[in-house]
């Protein structure tokens, strides 16, 4: 690969943290980097190989010679400043949610429709975490059987909901030992030894009753999968655990789909890796997929309740997998 010019835009971030760790991991072939973010960053810096490099201010100037910009800034920063990044000529991989359901930008994770990064117009999106990760899963799959439906509830972790997030889950333990008053900023409701069904945490709910989250899984399943036939219904859910998302996904297929096929298929699929013995405890779990950028998946079972459907666990990082790992290869591919 030729050595690109590379800004991460929220570099300050955990997602944006995160990007910078993966392309130093995956030793991508940066001639250049830039990390932006907003006026409050402007006196940090961040390592890159070894190298201190400072945080710029993000302006309309900021892309003038960058060839790939990977964004984890939020919505209103994508919709204002991608544009203008693709139109000095950087393709941006866009972790928000502001341009993936546009039809005229790519929604890839690489292992299900890399195809489609070919067709991008100066912005690619990178769909939501607890979808890439599903979406990974079920593929294989789906080309082996068609999916026709899909029933998931997320267990997620904090970390999705950013740094504060993580750290009004550490303060409620700490308080707890101590035998203090838990504050409540972040979530609507303790999230310490709790679970709550509203992500994201402010303007969640739609006029159908499903939350923003729940439907960006129906809807970019869709789109990512290239079929908009696919029945999809989901149930978010935030739960005490720092890092990766935990998912119970149950499909029903076209044609029938026995265990022992499904663990065939997923044994050789790209980016997966089967933990599947439930005899010997072994099946996926957040502490083990946490700093990992594979998709696991386990407990795989027919469904005693229909004759073609299939239930099974899927876990990855957030951070990773879900963000910055898909991010990157996205930029791998371009």
């Amino acid at each position: 690969m030729n050595p690109k010019v590379v800004a991460v835009v929220g570099a300050t971030g955990l997602v944006g943290r995160k990007m910078i760790e993966t392309l130093e991991n995956r030793n991508f072939p940066v001639k250049a980097i830039k990390f932006l973010a907003s006026e409050r960053s402007r006196v940090r810096k961040l390592a890159y190989k070894g190298e201190e490099i400072p945080v710029e201010v993000l302006d309309e100037n900021s892309f003038k010679g960058i060839e790939i910009a990977l964004f984890s800034a939020g919505g209103s920063t994508s919709k204002k400043f991608a544009p203008i990044a693709a139109k000095d000529g950087c393709v941006v991989v866009d972790n928000s949610s502001a341009w993936r359901m546009d039809p005229e930008v790519p929604l890839v994770v690489p292992e299900v429709n890399a195809h489609e990064i070919k067709n991008h117009k100066g912005i690619i999106a990178n769909p939501n975490c607890s979808t890439i990760q599903m979406v990974v899963a079920l593929k294989p799959i789906h080309d082996f059987a068609r999916i026709e439906r899909i029933v998931v509830s997320t267990y997620q972790a904090v970390s999705g909901a950013g740094q504060n997030a993580v750290q009004e889950l550490l303060n409620q333990m700490q308080a707890y030992v101590e035998g203090k008053p838990l504050e409540i900023k972040v979530f609507p409701h303790q999230i310490l030894f709790n679970c709550i069904p509203q992500i994201p945490q402010k303007d969640a709910f739609e006029a159908n009753g499903y939350t923003n989250e729940e439907m960006k899984m129906v809807n970019e399943t869709k789109k990512i999968m290239g079929d908009p036939s696919i029945q999809v219904t989901a149930t978010t859910v935030r739960v005490p655990v720092i890092s990766s998302h935990s998912e119970s996904v149950n499909i029903q297929t076209e044609k029938k789909v026995t265990v022992e096929k499904a663990r065939e298929l997923l044994a050789n699929a790209p980016g997966v890796v089967l933990m599947d013995d439930p005899a010997k405890q072994v099946y996926p779990l957040a502490t083990m997929a946490a700093g990992r950028w594979e998709t696991f998946v386990g407990r795989i079972r027919e469904d005693i309740s229909h004759p073609r459907a299939l239930d099974m666990w899927i876990v990855a990082d957030n951070l990773l997998k879900g963000a910055a790992y898909n991010a990157v290869q996205i930029a791998e591919y371009l």
